[in-house]
């Protein structure tokens, strides 16, 4: 059986709450190589920490002896790390493997998968960000079914200790006198005051555990998006706001950011409301908490920001935002803040579309596509089709991965060559139509190879926490190696960004498959209606795609 059949007639995942990497999208999918063999992974991450991740693990080839999963933590290193547990296989599936993994600690993770077979042995490793985002209310029947329990415990306390001290005192046939009758009071007074005191002191070390699990449960960053006015056209200044994230540590500056793809951060515009305009720009660094970027033409109204960033140790987050960007022109303000001016990034692309609930473009431009729904071909600006290879007849159903893989035929109607971008052979963006999800992935799955980068090199190094630089020097050096990357040629910079993606598929060959289709691996977190954008790049230009879908519970 091969391995899209697997996806297609198994799967179903459950669905996880918003972590902070993924807007509304739970859990890590990863598609990829462990050695020889070709995985598919999918962790749901608890969502209070301590707490255990779910796992499932699909093997497309070989015979598998035993699957074992490990927690890898960050600060800890391997060697710091638990030992690892078996994942058992599935009843409904024999491909499929299922563990729990204890989570015991928040921040970047990772989770060691280790396959044993008749290949050998293949190791691969998917990032996990571990945080509590959640606090868990009692429900309340269970509540004052407890609160009962208590007081009828305690009264029992009371009278037992009562009467140990008075009636239990007595001789056989000795008389219960007003002597006795007075230390069973006292004693069952002073027992009471010492079991108040007790649940008293109890109550406020609880309360002080639940207050700390408050403060540092995960808040994301805060920013400030608005739009100013350049020489060169309409910018928006994207400021983050860190002041109350000061229980992260030094370790949370925005100086301490990596580029992920190249790029030091993907933000993402979508119009609220009719969601018929989408732009994918790359904000430069004027200073440690202040971005940038020349925005394209863009019409009026409310947008969704998200910004995708990784810290140095590999934890990845979306920063969001709103910005309304108006129809005339503001009043002239500087808008380069920073010691660099801006430039066109040549990865910056934005696309109009049709509203939701309409098949007609509403607005002008010369960058118009109109959204497809699955399995129909849509046409694309350079004259090219897009094609979701998704029956229509089936339902797409939450909580349920699926290989949703795209194709791109030429004008002719032949298979397209595609062309990387920005290292990957596609980008993709699911949105639900309210705005409640988000999430920005690749062919490898949802996870920021950034991460992936992170936490490979700390297994590999010596096992003491690395020494956090000087946060300028830091973010110097990291500008530094992005203008480095900037300024190379198109196709170098392609060739060294594709260098870091070790886990793109490939195929027999060895060569990086997908040429003319790319497979997204998704679990839809849950039921609505959704629009998706695709970004593949063919003959130098970036096309986009739009499709439209309802999911179903």
């Amino acid at each position: 059986m091969n391995l899209q059949k697997v996806w297609i007639t198994l799967l179903g995942l459950l669905v996880a709450v918003n972590l902070q990497a993924h807007v509304g999208s739970p859990g890590v999918v990863f598609e990829g190589k462990a050695g020889p063999y070709s995985l598919l992974v999918s962790v749901n991450p608890p969502e209070v920490i301590p707490g255990t991740a779910q796992v499932q693990i699909i093997v497309e080839n070989g015979g598998i002896d035993h699957i074992w999963v490990k927690p890898i933590y960050w600060y800890a290193g391997d060697e710091g790390s638990p030992s690892p547990d078996e994942a058992l296989p599935s009843e409904e599936n024999p491909n499929q493997y299922e563990g729990l993994i204890w989570l015991m600690s928040s921040g970047t993770a990772s989770l060691e998968i280790t396959v044993e077979g008749s290949l050998g042995k293949g190791v691969a490793l998917v990032p996990v960000m571990a945080a509590s985002t959640a606090q868990k209310d009692m429900e309340p029947q269970l509540g004052w079914i407890l609160a009962g329990l208590g007081i009828f415990l305690v009264v029992l306390m009371v009278t037992i200790i009562g009467a140990s001290v008075s009636d239990g005192t007595l001789d056989p046939n000795q008389e219960f006198t007003r002597r006795y009758r007075r230390k069973r009071w006292v004693g069952a007074g002073i027992s009471a005051f010492v079991l108040g005191l007790i649940l008293y002191e109890g109550n406020e070390w609880w309360q002080s555990w639940a207050d700390d699990y408050q403060r540092y449960m995960y808040k994301p960053y805060q920013a400030t998006s608005t739009i100013l006015e350049d020489e060169g056209g309409r910018v928006l200044n994207f400021a983050i706001d860190t002041t109350y994230l000061s229980y992260r540590g030094r370790s949370s500056r925005t100086s301490y950011l990596i580029p992920d793809h190249g790029k030091l951060m993907h933000m993402f515009l979508i119009r609220e409301g009719s969601l018929d305009a989408f732009a994918h720009l790359h904000p430069q660094r004027v200073d440690t908490i202040t971005y940038q970027v020349k925005l394209p033409p863009l019409p009026e109204g409310k947008y969704f920001v998200y910004a995708d960033i990784v810290r140095w140790n590999g934890f990845a987050e979306t920063i969001a935002d709103t910005v309304e960007i108006p129809a005339e022109e503001l009043p002239t303000r500087l808008a380069s803040v920073g010691k660099n001016s801006l430039y066109e990034d040549p990865d910056d692309t934005y696309i109009i579309s049709n509203p939701v609930g309409s098949q007609q473009a509403q607005l002008a431009g010369n960058n118009i596509v109109i959204c497809g729904k699955p399995g129909t071909e849509t046409p694309l600006p350079d004259g090219s089709t897009a094609i979701w290879e998704h029956q229509s007849s089936e339902p797409l159903v939450a909580g349920k991965l699926y290989p949703m893989t795209f194709a791109i035929q030429d004008p002719e109607g032949n298979p397209a060559e595609l062309e990387p971008y920005m290292g990957m052979m596609g980008h993709m963006v699911v949105f639900k139509n309210d705005g409640s999800v988000y999430v920005h992935l690749h062919p490898v799955g949802n996870y920021s190879m950034a991460s992936q980068s992170v936490l490979e090199s700390r297994i590999k190094e010596d096992q003491t926490l690395p020494t956090l630089p000087e946060p300028l020097q830091f973010a110097d050096s990291i500008d530094q190696l992005i203008a480095s990357i900037q300024s190379l040629e198109e196709q170098e910079r392609e060739e060294f960004l594709m260098e870091g993606m070790v886990h793109e598929v490939e195929d027999e060959t060895g060569e990086h498959a997908g040429h003319s289709t790319v497979m997204f691996p998704y679990v839809f977190p849950e039921p609505g209606d959704y629009r998706i954008w695709i970004q593949m790049k063919r003959n130098g230009q970036v096309l986009n795609s739009a499709f439209d879908v309802k999911v179903e519970l």
